[in-house]
């Protein structure tokens, strides 16, 4: 009786290692952060300047003509803000 007992903490503490990370997970969540409205501010900045960038990079290799309708709006509404 004894022997399983043993095998049975043993499969445990096995099936625990293995599933470390998803027990990590639900017994400590990962908290959001707290930002400050300069860090928002500056990190939608960066954003919108990857995507002017992507688009500016697809319009100069061809020109204006390379980029969709939808990407010349969208370019439009970058360039406002």
């Amino acid at each position: 009786m004894s022997e399983y007992w043993v095998l049975g903490i043993v499969l445990i503490i096995v099936l625990g290692f293995f599933n470390r990370e998803w027990i990590k997970n639900k017994l400590f969540p990962e908290k959001p952060k707290n930002y400050t409205i300069d860090d928002q501010f500056n990190s939608d900045k960066r954003e919108r300047e990857k995507e002017i960038d992507r688009l500016l990079a697809k319009m100069g290799k061809n020109g204006i003509n390379d980029l969709s309708a939808k990407d010349r709006k969208r370019l439009d509404e970058l360039s406002r803000k």
